[in-house]
């Protein structure tokens, strides 16, 4: 019987917000499988809510570090559930935006389903009539 080591969702999940925290855009996509589905289902009105591929993925969030300077993780809290493959995350970030000044507070609730100990499904909840008022109006994606 062979011995197989399988990293815990719930490490995963934690690994990806670390590597999001250092702002390497790159490196989280590498996270992704190729085909992987991001859905963002309270993104603004008039945005792009859902992702299909690594690479579309990428080039959402690629210059994301240039508009939002996130520089902490104040709270954090994964939760693994009865399916091995998937992880929950209560999470807030704190920053900067960079065009602006204004503070960036934002709440998230995450949901990742892994495969092969990449990303497949990422879903993710947030307010974004918060992310309006501390973008002013303003976007970090060309649409």
């Amino acid at each position: 019987m062979e011995n197989l080591k399988h990293t815990p969702a719930t490490q995963l999940l934690r690994n990806s917000l670390d590597t999001f925290l250092s702002k390497d855009m790159k490196a989280w996509s590498d996270l992704c499988a190729e085909d992987v589905v991001a859905e963002f289902p309270f993104a603004p009105e008039g945005t792009q809510a859902r992702f299909e591929g690594r690479e579309s993925l990428y080039a959402y969030l690629k210059d994301y570090p240039s508009f939002i300077d996130v520089k902490s993780i104040p709270t954090l809290k994964i939760i693994g559930t009865d399916d091995e493959n998937v992880a929950i995350a209560e999470w807030s970030a704190s920053g900067v935006v960079i065009g602006n000044g204004n503070p960036y507070e934002m709440s998230y609730a995450t949901f990742v389903t892994f495969k092969d100990e990449l990303i497949v499904n990422y879903r993710e909840y947030w307010n974004p009539q918060a992310f309006m008022k501390a973008m002013s109006g303003g976007s970090f994606a060309n649409e």
